[in-house]
């Protein structure tokens, strides 16, 4: 199992970023956010899904977290320098917690969900989980879990009930306003 940190301090791509964290407690949300600017980078990243190339990271985007409090999954939603989704990006994970320094983690369960704006859902990395579990990095409990996660994160997708899509959008207007442009490293 890997453990993967908010701030992606080690994300070699990256020359200059902004990164905070805010805790939110609230009827809709309870939980951490980030928020991840990327200001400078020595190439873009692009992935291609059914044959369309998407830029993920490029100066300018912005990648935001939400570490839903008790949940098995990690939301990240990435805007284009123009402010619009590129995708919603789901890990499922076993566990979450915080370092020391206040950084949000996850351990990764490898069972990634990803859903772009045009409505596509695809359930990635099914060959990674099954290898973690015969080399015994995952357990077959932590994999039950992982697939049932997917499983209800499927499903409340295609019935409408994912809130996260909106909740985005919400956060997106009023955490970057709030929060001005966040702090350079």
């Amino acid at each position: 199992m890997k453990r993967k940190f908010s701030d992606r301090a080690n994300w070699r791509r990256i020359l200059r970023r902004s990164y905070t964290c805010l805790t939110m407690d609230g009827d809709e949300f309870r939980g951490l956010v980030t928020l991840y600017r990327i200001h400078e980078l020595r190439e873009p990243l692009w992935k291609e899904y059914n044959g369309r190339r998407l830029c993920l990271a490029d100066r300018g985007y912005l990648w935001m977290q939400h570490f839903p409090k008790g949940e098995h999954f990690v939301v990240t939603t990435m805007f284009d320098d123009k402010n619009r989704v590129v995708q919603w990006y789901i890990d499922i994970c076993k566990t979450q917690g915080l370092t020391d320094q206040q950084v949000p983690w996850f351990d990764d369960l490898y069972l990634d969900v990803v859903v772009l704006p045009s409505g596509e859902v695809f359930l990635l990395d099914e060959d990674e989980l099954e290898d973690a579990v015969r080399h015994g990095t995952v357990t077959n409990k932590d994999a039950a879990l992982a697939r049932k996660t997917a499983g209800r994160l499927l499903s409340a997708i295609k019935s409408g009930r994912f809130r996260y899509f909106t909740l985005s959008l919400k956060h997106r207007k009023t955490l970057v306003v709030q929060n001005g442009e966040v702090s350079e490293s």
